[in-house]
């Protein structure tokens, strides 16, 4: 019987060691989707950014004084 106690221990040591892997792990994989939802976010708000240029530039060139439709499209 003197060999249950060591051999609880080390088992009890060892279901520790796995919980804290288990535990970084999650905390790795849950760090990671967040970096990738992160660029995701910044890459969809630099295009949305993009469009409403594009939208605002070409809504100018139609208040340009003087312009007409054929010059269009010549700045």
């Amino acid at each position: 019987m003197r060999n249950a106690e060591p051999l609880a221990s080390v088992k009890h040591e060892l279901l520790d060691i796995f919980m804290s892997l288990q535990v970084a792990e999650h905390e790795a994989r849950k760090k990671n989707a967040a970096v990738r939802h992160l660029r995701a976010r910044r890459g969809i708000e630099r295009h949305n950014e993009i469009k409403r240029l594009e939208k605002d530039i070409a809504d100018l060139s139609d208040d340009v004084p003087g312009e007409t439709p054929r010059d269009k499209g010549r700045h």
